[in-house]
Order: structure tokens, then sequence, then C-alpha cells
């Protein structure tokens, strides 16, 4: 099995009474080095011993995020000792910079292959960051910002190797923030043309999708945009989605349509783009996108996410027109319901309820 591409480890078979032997070992040395973390913890012994022992448990399971709690006091306890030892005179400024600078970038450096062991830990992406905060409140800004434009570099590897990967997509919108607060500006218009890049390389990204939908907004907002020009950005934004759709069968492609058609619903509209469409504009727009979608029909009858389509747009039309659905439309609403009733069974009330809606 794979996730996105990236294959997953094999399946346990039986195990050989050495490899056994060697398992039950290997349990035997965790446990222990469980028990030597916790002893000195309760003892306040923060030390760089304990450092390497949190290292060492780190390596076998980055997923114990109490160890990740226990490695962020040690280093704590250190950034205050540095900030003591400049009041009493015994170090100065700088040196306590440098020594602060050298932790956090030696740590960042024992992340690294753990990340790309364990590219969806929760918790080294969360030390990461919490290093790079440390960064923010300890360090001049100037050295703050060259780790966090690294870091923004090495998200996009990361990104580069699995494009669909939430949790670095999540990552980098933090990162993002974190360099526009230094920098005080948007970098709104270049993520959206990272999006734009990252969806061309793969149509398959609900993430890029995603983050593309909330940055078009920003951007609009940002650009104090007047309505023709957010027109033209949602006439793009079909066109782009229109090309993408070759390949019917891809839901994140159809969850951002279905985010462009919410810029033709009155009840919607206000929160997207395109806010201040007229009634006749909208219905065009609705008329134009059922012409589309019932050519990707001729060649495709075995893909829900066209009926649904159409279903969810024959009900938008009917409603922007205070009109019931038009007799020929309901013909085509009940072969369409029936067809998803017997493509997507498992939600089989949902159109049984639209059947019911659509005879009354």
């Amino acid at each position: 099995m794979a996730s996105h591409g990236i294959p997953r480890a094999e399946g346990r078979g039986e195990q050989s009474a050495e490899a056994r032997a060697k398992e039950l070992k290997e349990i035997n040395q965790y446990k222990r080095l469980v028990d030597e973390i916790d002893i000195k913890v309760d003892a306040g012994e923060f030390t760089p011993e304990l450092l390497q022992k949190t290292a060492e448990l780190l390596k076998k399971n980055p997923e114990y995020y109490t160890i990740w709690n226990h490695r962020r006091r040690i280093y704590a306890n250190e950034f205050r000792d540095l900030a003591s030892q400049v009041k009493d005179g015994k170090l100065s400024e700088e040196e306590r910079q440098s020594q602060v600078l050298d932790i956090v970038k030696l740590d960042l450096q024992f992340l690294f292959p753990l990340l790309l062991k364990f590219p969806k830990c929760y918790w080294i992406w969360n030390h990461r960051l919490w290093l790079l905060d440390q960064s923010t409140l300890l360090l001049p800004r100037e050295t703050s910002h060259k780790l966090w434009t690294e870091e923004l570099a090495l998200v996009g590897k990361m990104l580069s190797r699995d494009s669909r990967n939430f949790h670095g997509w999540g990552y980098r919108r933090t990162v993002i923030t974190n360099l526009e607060n230094l920098d005080e500006t948007s970098m709104a218009q270049k993520e959206l043309d990272y999006t734009t890049k990252m969806i061309s390389a793969n149509l398959s990204n609900f993430s890029a999708w995603h983050n593309r939908s909330k940055l078009i907004i920003r951007t609009l907002a940002e650009q104090q945009a007047e309505d023709d020009e957010r027109k033209r950005m949602l006439d793009e934004e079909l066109k782009l989605i229109h090309k993408a759709l070759f390949d019917p069968y891809d839901q994140s492609l159809w969850f951002y349509h279905q985010n462009l058609m919410c810029c033709l619903d009155p009840a919607t509209a206000p929160r997207t783009m395109a806010p201040n469409l007229s009634t006749d504009e909208r219905l065009a727009y609705v008329s134009e996108e059922q012409d589309f979608i019932e050519e990707l029909l001729e060649d495709t009858d075995d893909c829900k996410w066209i009926y649904q389509s159409l279903i969810e747009l024959a009900f938008l039309q009917a409603k922007l027109r205070g009109l019931d659905i038009e007799a020929e439309r309901r013909g085509s609403l009940k072969e369409w319901l029936q067809k998803l009733k017997s493509l997507d069974s498992l939600r089989m009330g949902r159109w049984t309820d639209l059947e019911s809606l659509l005879l009354a």
C-alpha cells in the first residue's frame, strides 16, 4: 500500500525465533531508556546527558510527545542560564546570542533525518516551530529571519517529495505567517504563485487547491480589487479547473469546483472571491457550467461527481430564478439521482432526500 505515492512498510510476517529475541532485547533497552529519562527529569537534572538520552529515545519513537516536552524543558533551562550569565557579567550579549543560535541550529539539524523518515509526525514539526519561535524571541531579527527563510526552503523540498502532505502544507502556512510578521509585508501573491506551480506539477493536490482558495480571497482584498477584477479572477479559475477536470474522477478537483460555485449562490457569495455578481451573471455562469459538465458526462457515465455537480447546479438555477425546476430538467434529475444511488450507495439517504425534495 502507499499514501500519495509514498510507499509504506510491508506488513509484518511470521518472525523467526532469532528475530523475536532481537525484538525483545530492543524492547527492554527501550524501557530502560524511558526509565532513565524519567528518573533524571523527576530529579530536575536537565543536563547534556539527559538531552542525549532524549535524542536516543526520539530516534526510536518520535511519537512519544512527552519526551519532546522534556527536551524543550532542557533547552528552556539552558536559555535561562545563559541570560543569567549575561546579567552576572560572565557572558557578553553577543556570546549569549551565539550560543543560543548554536543550540537552535544543532537541534534543527538533529530533526532533519527524523523528518525525512517520519514526515507526518506532528511532534517533529511542532518541535521545529518551537525552536524557530525561540530564535524570534531570543535572537536579533536578521538572524531569526534567516532561520525562518531557510525553513521555508526546507518545507519546499519536503513538499517536492510528497506534494500532498497536509502536515507540510500547514507547516508552510505557519512559516509564511512568521516571515510576514518579521518583514511586516504580505507574501500572499507569492504563495498564490506557488500553488499554481504545485498544481501544475500534480493536479490531484487537495492541499494546494485549498491553499489557493484562501490566498485568492486574501490577495484580492489586499489589492482592493474592484468587482470587474474579481470577476476576471473567477473566469481564470474556472478555466483552470475546467482544464484540470479532464480527469473527472479526481475528488480534489470537484471540491475546488464546488468552492467556485459558491460565488454563484447568494447565500455563500459574500465570503467568496466574487461576492457582487448580479443574478443574471450568476445564471449565465450556472448555464455555462451545466453545459461544460454535461459534455463530461458524454464520455464518462460512471463518475458520481459529475451527477452530483449537475444536480447541485439545477437546484441553484431554480433558486436564482425563484422558480420550480423545469420539467425537462426534472426528468434528467431523476435519472441522475438513480445513477447516484447505484454509484454512491453509502449516501443513499442523501440522494433519497434530494429525490423527495425534487418530487415536492
